[in-house]
């Protein structure tokens, strides 16, 4: 297509307008296109030297669904042409898609952008920031678009934003550029947007269809959502586990921006929404004046959207509790985050109460918010540079007031663990420091590379006191996210907070580099056997690796000792050297390499005989076979649960394993396999036949380990004697408010909280264990009955097991003394039952290993130990 320039005055003819569109309909006659004017404001003009988007796509933006690929060359193009623009890629999904952070200000400031970067940064130091002169320096605004995929008006409108902050011309443009420092990320999630865009395009008629239920807007399972192992990145702000957010938060915290936007989408038949949320949901670590800015700010979208016509709402509906969101995470950093919730047209147009609900409608309105906060950031420039820095400073002076003067976390064996949560703290740029001598931590003394001590007086106060605290009561009972996520109980770490004295006591070195804590092989190369502990988080990593190499590999079901009296606990795992397909020097380097890779130490054993313990050749080891796995997904099943667990054990632990959908289950012979993962979800897409085949592979020796949901369905299908409590409340003879009812019903929503249960050490599904109290997140209401036999319940909730968030009363009481784990038999299968998530967004490290010891000990559970 030919370059069509445009200068948007009031003054235009009407002759050009009818030859615009008449070259509209001429050159693409499937959908009538829009001008730029019905996107941008109608009294600027733009210099004809920088690219337009149509001149570049082909296409007018919204009458197709950008690409990725596309999108990206279009700011290459646009920062080659301007001077106010630079960009730079921050980092690659797991499908090699590059994102990109534009930098968009004025060409001074841009020849510049070192020393007010440095400058600016200094409001976020107390030490320095008072010396800062607010009124003369830019204030920083962050624009994000389309973290979730499949809201792709986000992204659409970031061609249209940055296409005017590039080539608009004025003294307005100018004092907004000169004013702002505008950092744009045009798709925070490249992997779900072109999974998204390939859909609704390959499936757009010429005649568009606006009927919900055409193709168009049936987007396959997974959907575009989420990344490529489908993580919802906009909960990943805080646990930082995937390499788009990790890229992204060091971006975020080079820059530290005043104001940031989070542009989503929701349901067709809703309008637009746009922050502060509910008033009485606000995380109470957040200061009120977050508060007050965030609904001035809002004053200027309600301008801007009323002008243009589009209806709006706010204070209802979202919330800012939990930090790891894009829109909240800001507000814990100095910031201000405003969330944007466009409905949706899910393809090109689409019936809505409101009429019909056109692509290009919902790219206006977030091209209008976008510029209505700039609008609102120029006109608080001051207000806002100086919220962040007194948020800073403030953060001191509550430091000082808190009688917990730092947190200490450790472990007594595993330093994976502890090494990956330093890990996140580092990311937060938050201090840490370690002990020079042995601590005690609740009683239990560590060794000092397995602790780290984190001191509260520091600017990231907040988020640390966000990240360790728990907390169990609150203002409001409904929460549009999680209600817990204490950190050193997702990692299952001991911890505690310091007072003065405790803290003072100790004598510490700064932490400068975090590096993961290799291995070793202890006693030297062996000709005999070697032993390694089961409690290392990368130990299943290891015993995969080994199995894969043909080795002959078994468990301890029972503690021993080697010739020097160091104790394994159960699930140790024993690799003899005789008798397998490799020489004794080819085991003696695999041994030497899973020490360096997986952070364990292994040991020596040069003779069989253990000091008062058994012998190596005791049937009390279990031999282990290498898990054939496959994991079901498709139509009906929970894509964030199926992607938590394809991810821990493909990125994790680097194991191979299938992932079948539920139509192939239906017509595939199961003998290859010997392992099925069934992650939470409606299973009712399998077939009679597939129930059978099911129950079959079962008896021959399967093992099934089932979710949440899926363990009821099993269940359900004669597959396990689970019994689960009522959950539905009786109203039958209480009198309510139909105004009530909402609330009501959302309060007895788990939506995310922390309970502590109680461990069988000694079950193969405890092995690797060292405390019999496991905290464990829930997010349902499934409250499983015990069974009569009580070897079939390895993991109980405890009679007082709430250890941080939300729960009413009335579940709180159904959730004590239930089986939060239970094992069923069909014949020599195993079907094993959990009854909550233990992969929770990639951060829960703590109940990983449950899951691994289900794929590779189940097999070994006795059956007197499991429901019949």
């Amino acid at each position: 297509m030919n370059q069509v320039n445009i200068s948007f005055k009031k003054g235009r003819t009407f002759c050009t307008l009818v030859l615009f569109f008449l070259f509209c309909m001429v050159s693409l006659p499937i959908v009538a296109q829009l001008p730029l004017s019905y996107y941008l404001p109608d009294d600027a003009s733009y210099d004809p030297t920088i690219p337009t988007p149509e001149s570049f796509l082909g296409y007018q933006v919204g009458e197709w669904h950008v690409s990725h690929d596309q999108l990206i060359q279009y700011m290459k193009v646009l920062a080659a042409a301007s001077n106010r623009i630079s960009i730079a890629e921050y980092a690659r999904t797991f499908e090699n898609r590059p994102l990109y952070l534009l930098t968009i200000t004025s060409p001074d400031n841009l020849a510049n952008i070192a020393q007010i970067q440095a400058e600016h940064l200094k409001l976020s130091d107390p030490e320095k920031s008072r010396s800062v002169d607010i009124q003369n320096m830019p204030v920083v605004v962050w624009m994000g678009y389309s973290v979730h995929g499949n809201e792709p008006s986000g992204s659409n409108a970031s061609l249209l934003v940055a296409y005017h902050l590039a080539a608009a011309q004025g003294p307005e443009m100018e004092k907004t550029l000169r004013e702002t420092v505008i950092l744009l990320d045009p798709s925070i999630n490249p992997d779900g947007l072109s999974r998204f865009a390939s859909w609704v395009n390959s499936h757009k008629s010429k005649n568009v269809s606006a009927d919900p239920y055409t193709r168009e807007h049936d987007e396959a399972w997974p959907r575009g959502r989420t990344n490529h192992y489908w993580f919802d990145l906009n909960r990943d702000w805080m646990p930082v586990q995937l390499p788009e957010s990790k890229g992204r938060l060091k971006q975020f915290h080079a820059w530290k921006p005043n104001v940031l936007t989070d542009h989503h989408e929701m349901g067709t038949n809703s309008t637009f929404f746009f922050q502060p949320g509910v008033p009485s949901r606000n995380h109470p670590l957040t200061p009120a004046r977050t508060f007050e800015l965030t609904q001035k700010i809002a004053t200027f979208h309600a301008a801007a959207l009323d002008q243009i016509g589009s209806l709006y709402y706010t204070e209802e509906d979202y919330d800012d509790f939990f930090y790891g969101k894009g829109s909240t995470f800001p507000d814990i950093n100095g910031g201000i985050g405003i969330l944007f919730e466009q409905a949706s047209s899910r393809g090109h147009a689409q019936e809505s109460i409101h009429g019909e609900l056109t692509f290009p409608f919902t790219i206006r309105n977030q091209v209008a918010t976008s510029f209505s906060t700039l609008k609102a950031a120029g006109a608080m420039k001051d207000e806002l540079l100086a919220h962040q820095q007194n948020f800073y400073s403030s953060a001191l002076t509550e430091a000082a007031a808190d009688p917990v003067k730092a947190y200490i976390f450790g472990d007594v064996a595993d330093k994976a663990r502890v090494f990956h949560l330093a890990e996140i703290l580092k990311l937060h740029q938050i201090d840490m420091f370690q002990p020079k001598e042995k601590v005690t931590i609740n009683g239990v003394s560590h060794d000092p590379g397995h602790v780290y001590v984190v001191p509260a007086s520091q600017p990231q106060y907040r988020l640390i006191k966000a990240m360790f605290e728990k907390r169990t009561s609150f203002q409001d009972s409904l929460f549009y996210d999680i209600s817990a996520w204490t950190f050193p109980l997702a990692f299952n770490l001991t911890f505690e907070g310091l007072n003065a004295k405790s803290f003072n006591a100790l004598r510490t070195s700064r932490v400068e580099d975090i590096l993961f804590p290799a291995g070793e092989v202890i006693g030297g190369e062996s000709s005999y056997a070697y032993a390694v502990e089961w409690d290392g988080y990368y130990a299943p990593r290891a015993l995969d690796f080994l199995l894969a190499k043909n080795l002959r590999v078994s468990v301890a079901t029972s503690p021993f000792t080697n010739a020097h009296g160091k104790r394994f606990n159960y699930g140790s795992i024993l690799i003899p050297v005789a008798n397998q397909p490799l020489q004794p020097q080819e085991i003696a380097a695999l041994m030497q390499d899973i020490a360096a890779k997986d952070g364990i130490d292994v040991y020596a054993f040069q003779t069989g005989l253990g000091s008062e313990s058994i012998s190596l050749g005791s049937p009390s080891f279990e031999n282990l076979r290498k898990p054939e796995i496959m994991l079901l997904i498709g139509d009906g099943i929970n894509s964030y649960n199926a992607g938590e667990i394809w991810h821990l054990l493909d990125q994790r632990y680097d194991m191979n394993i299938s992932l079948v959908s539920l139509e192939s289950f239906n017509k595939i012979n199961l003998s290859r396999y010997n392992t099925i993962l069934m992650p939470d979800g409606n299973y009712g897409n399998i077939t009679g036949g597939g129930k059978e085949k099911l129950r079959q592979w079962i008896g021959t020796g399967g093992v099934v380990v089932a979710m949440q949901k899926a363990s009821r369905w099993l269940s359900d299908n004669n597959m396990g004697s689970l019994r689960f409590k009522k959950t539905e409340p009786d109203t039958t003879h209480n009198t309510a408010n139909y105004a009530d009812l909402d609330n009501i019903k959302g309060a007895q929503v788990i939506g995310g909280a922390i309970f502590q249960a109680a461990l069988d050490l000694s079950h193969p599904l405890g092995y690797g264990y060292n405390q019999a109290q496991l905290p464990v997140f829930r997010s349902n209401t499934l409250f499983l009955e015990r069974s009569k036999n009580a070897y079939a319940d390895p993991l109980v909730y405890t009679d007082n097991p709430l250890l941080s968030g939300y729960i009413s009363n009335e579940n709180l009481e159904k959730l004590k003394n239930t089986a939060a784990i239970t094992v069923s038999a069909i014949g020599s299968g195993r079907i094993i039952s959990l009854t909550d998530n233990p992969a929770f967004r990639g951060f829960w490290y703590g109940t990983n290993k449950l899951l691994m010891n289900s794929i590779f000990f189940g097999p070994i559970i006795k059956r007197d130990a499991s429901r019949k």
